[in-house]
């Protein structure tokens, strides 16, 4: 089964930020090789479930016209929303994946330390959702949490050879830290295609 409801609560019960999100270097420094592993310098709509007290959120608003962030516990939604309020393009929203899930598509959809909670039937459900809302040519980041824990069904060491492996995902970086493992993936094109990199974009590759 996945991670209960009352794990989460307890959490929020006892602190505002449980953990630490804005204050642990080990945070700041995963947020940053976040943001510098999006391979396109602005993003038209994101998507950030499982946003927490909305850290990282803020940052990605910098590179997105409008971003979406959801949590499931209310609190969390209060102080993203606070954290956020003078950020327009930021919609904060209480939503519990993958039973609940936004309507409309996404060019970046961000799952960070998320995926570990969910057992294989809501992980095979929330991969689906997020393949079905991100655009053809958009980017997926997904971090994993490496270290073994009781509320965690599996590391991110488990997780990353699952998402390299779904089909309609094109695998730009990844990264293998002690603690955490990033990927960054393109959303094929119908033809099985993939964006250009930013050096390409860029028109650097065709330089003699």
């Amino acid at each position: 089964m996945s991670t209960p409801p009352a794990y989460f609560e307890a959490m929020y019960a006892g602190a505002v930020d449980p953990w630490d999100l804005a204050g642990r270097w080990y945070e700041q420094r995963k947020y940053a090789l976040t943001l510098a592993s999006l391979p396109r310098r602005r993003y038209r709509a994101a998507f950030e479930p499982g946003c927490s007290v909305g850290v990282l959120t803020a940052r990605l608003a910098e590179r997105c016209d409008r971003l979406l962030a959801t949590d499931r516990m209310p609190s969390a939604v209060v102080s993203a929303a606070e954290r956020t309020h003078a950020l327009p393009q930021v919609e904060v929203r209480t939503l519990t994946i993958p039973d609940e899930w936004p309507d409309g598509t996404f060019d970046l959809i961000v799952l960070s330390e998320l995926l570990h909670y969910f057992d294989d039937t809501a992980l095979h459900e929330i991969l689906g959702r997020t393949l079905d809302s991100l655009e053809p040519g958009g980017t997926l980041v997904a971090v994993h949490w490496n270290h073994p824990a009781p509320e965690h069904r599996r590391t991110g060491r488990d997780l990353a050879p699952v998402l390299a492996a779904r089909p309609g995902l094109r695998l730009l970086t990844e990264t293998h830290d002690p603690d955490f493992t990033l990927q960054t993936f393109w959303r094929r094109y119908p033809d099985g295609g993939a964006p250009p990199s930013p050096a390409a974009r860029e028109g650097l590759c065709d330089r003699t």
